[in-house]
């Protein structure tokens, strides 16, 4: 039996080992995108039903894009982040109420309104009206300089005459391929999307030339002079400088008004030349864009409302534990395969104990399953006329698979106990959580390890290679080489980039260690007041850590987890031995601005503009923010209802009282 199923398993890394090449390295994809999502699908699925396969091939394992070695990498003036999403009218009103509370204004907002095309990304910057770079998205910060293959595109003018272009400004927009078009070359690529990604990657010109590609500008990245007031505006610029832009482009004014306008695209998607799978609603306002700024990943004042969401009916053949690495024990229902929207499904979560409870999930049960975008698939609810004495209720362990008792923690805020049960935080201690911390510190977003992925570092635990974050830089790449799926090659890929992980940002390490409510923001604000690593690690060496609860952004929540976490002597090693193991880069300090070294404190309401964006403008000209009154405060601003305590400290300390609009003449 298992000699069988490794047979299949094998031959199916190997189909995908084949697709992935073709997709990624020769652009000539052989299979639909759908196909392709499915044979990863049969893989993982087969991962998760026989512990004994594993592969250092596997989808789970294999680096999704990489930037192609025939064009030189070039780096974005201003970066191309993702858009958040939006699913239904919920969404929306959470995402205008963000913005509402983050600008302190109750005033309409106007949204200019645009399809989100299905295509390739690419950026065109002019200078002085001519095109000067052309750039793929890449990772958002750095794309491939592909210039002579956007240049091929008929819709991308080579130069721009018009005396009102700028100086300097990268043009924004989307590569694609029309359906009537994609007829004539469908024998070539498995979909439109496919076509345009591998037309614009070929390393001859003269071969892109030959694809009808098409290009629909959206918006600006870098401009040197902005002279335009609304986003529509500048949409509508861009035909006058000879760009396509998209005919369904419109302003529209409430969240009511979008829904409506959603539900009527949605009807006719199907009817354009072209795919699209949403639309993109941005702050019509330039001015308001400029003020609303980025999230780390995403800009605050656009979002993308996906199409709805698919759903499909399965049967739940079990339910599993899974053990995250701050210990969250979360429930996750193996159901029958069943296809929604292309994909291939096994797992959905159940969230929580609470959810199960509240639902009344039991195995043996006919469920709804939804999988909407990129949100894990979820279970939405039973069909209680399918269900049969055969079903089973299911009883919440009250222990963690390592042993430990799992708990509810009390929540002195709502009055209430959480609904997520946990193994306590023993840290290293708990197996479960040992492995998720690993996997979290390899993760892009904090050390960042190519080709050391989530299996291989089950793997590499199981055969006893890690079990702290330390081991990974004292690996036997000799052993390594030795094992079924690895060979000499692949382990020196692997060494070299795990000497290249070294190099880090102290944010980056911060986030690393996977501390509850320790997130990115939160790792960059505690990075910009340590400054480097050994201001960090006196931190807790000399129990300095409450000390941090003086920063904005750092709440006794924070504080509390940081000293729970330098409790454990195993954390301290850690950190410690991480500390001298790796070359972590002193954070790097806004050094010019007028309010270089001076501290601020807000209290009261203030007018027309949220804390978030004070604080923001303050950060930009190089000042800081904190949280409490004491001797190194140098300004306390007042707004409305002030809290005299505060005011009344200040004063004791003669610390200097600004009015909001005295900080403001200050920021002049």
């Amino acid at each position: 039996m298992n000699k069988e199923v490794e047979k299949i398993y094998k031959k199916k890394i190997k189909e995908f080992q084949k697709h992935n090449k073709l997709y990624y390295d020769k652009s000539t994809p052989a299979i639909s995108d759908r196909e392709f999502d499915e044979l990863k699908a049969d893989i993982i699925n087969l991962e998760k039903k026989y512990s004994f396969l594993r592969s250092t091939k596997s989808p789970t394992d294999t680096i999704g894009f990489k930037p192609s070695k025939n064009f030189e990498k070039f780096k974005h003036k201003e970066q191309m982040l993702s858009l958040s999403n939006a699913f239904d009218k919920k969404d929306l009103i959470n995402f205008e109420k963000k913005i509402l509370n983050y600008l302190n204004n109750k005033t309409a907002l106007e949204y200019s309104v645009e399809p989100k095309i299905d295509g390739i990304s690419a950026s065109l910057t002019y200078l002085n009206g001519n095109l000067t770079y052309g750039v793929s998205r890449g990772d958002g910060s750095e794309g491939e300089l592909i210039t002579n293959n956007l240049k091929t595109i008929k819709d991308i003018p080579h130069k721009i005459l018009k005396k009102n272009i700028p100086k300097e400004i990268e043009i924004r927009g989307e590569v694609f391929i029309e359906k009537k078009d994609f007829e004539n070359i469908k024998d070539n690529f498995a979909n439109p999307r496919n076509a345009a990604s591998g037309s614009l990657r070929q390393k001859d010109p003269k071969e892109t030339s030959k694809i009808p590609l098409k290009f629909i500008a959206y918006t600006f990245g870098f401009i040197s002079e902005n002279k335009f007031k609304n986003q529509s505006d500048f949409l509508n610029e861009l035909k006058s400088w000879g760009f396509l832009t998209s005919d369904y482009n419109k302003v529209i004014k409430s969240t009511d008004e979008l829904v409506v306008f959603h539900q009527q695209f949605e009807k006719k998607r199907f009817e354009l030349n072209y795919d699209i799978d949403g639309l993109v609603y941005k702050v019509n306002n330039l001015q308001l864009q400029k003020r609303l700024g980025f999230t780390s990943n995403a800009p605050r004042w656009a979002i993308a409302h996906k199409f709805s969401a698919d759903h499909a009916y399965s049967e739940i053949l079990n339910i599993d534990i899974q053990v995250g690495r701050t210990g969250a024990l979360t429930p996750v229902a193996k159901v029958k395969p069943v296809n929604i929207g292309g994909v291939v499904v096994s797992n959905a979560t159940l969230h929580n104990e609470d959810e199960i409870i509240r639902k009344d999930i039991r195995v043996g049960d006919t469920v709804k399953i939804e999988r909407a975008g990129d949100v894990i698939p979820h279970v939405l609810e039973v069909d209680i006329k399918k269900r049969d004495g055969k079903s089973k209720k299911f009883n919440f362990p009250k222990k963690c698979p390592c042993g430990f008792d799992t708990i509810k923690e009390f929540n002195k805020i709502t009055k209430k106990y959480d609904a997520v049960r946990r193994c306590p935080d023993k840290g290293f201690e708990c197996e479960k959580i040992a492995v998720e911390k690993i996997k979290h510190f390899i993760s892009k977003d904090a050390i960042n390890i190519d080709g050391l992925g989530k299996k291989v570092v089950e793997k590499f635990w199981d055969l006893k290679f890690i079990k702290l974050p330390q081991d990974i830089y004292n690996l036997d790449y000799q052993k390594i080489s030795s094992l079924d799926g690895w060979g000499s090659q692949s382990a020196s890929n692997l060494k070299f980039s795990i000497e290249n992980s070294k190099k880090v940002t102290l944010d980056k390490f911060i986030f690393s260690l996977g501390i509850r409510h320790i997130g990115i923001e939160n790792a960059k604000i505690i990075a910009d007041f340590t400054k480097n690593i050994k201001s960090f690690l006196n931190f807790f060496k000399k129990k300095k850590i409450k000390e941090l609860i003086n920063i904005d952004g750092i709440g006794e929540t924070q504080v509390k987890s940081l000293e729970k976490f330098f409790q454990n002597k195993t954390n301290i090693k850690v950190v410690e031995k991480l500390s001298e193991i790796l070359n972590i880069k002193d954070r790097e300090v806004k050094n010019k601005g007028k309010l270089k070294n001076v501290s601020f404190m807000f209290t009261g309401k203030l007018q027309n503009i949220s804390r978030a964006e004070a604080k923001s403008l303050i950060e930009e000209n190089a000042g800081s923010i904190v949280s409490s009154v004491t001797k190194k405060l140098d300004y306390l601003v007042i707004g409305e209802k002030p809290t005299n305590r505060k005011v009344e400290q200040a004063k004791n300390l003669g610390i200097k009282i600004l009015t909001q609009k005295e900080w403001s003449d200050l920021l002049n």
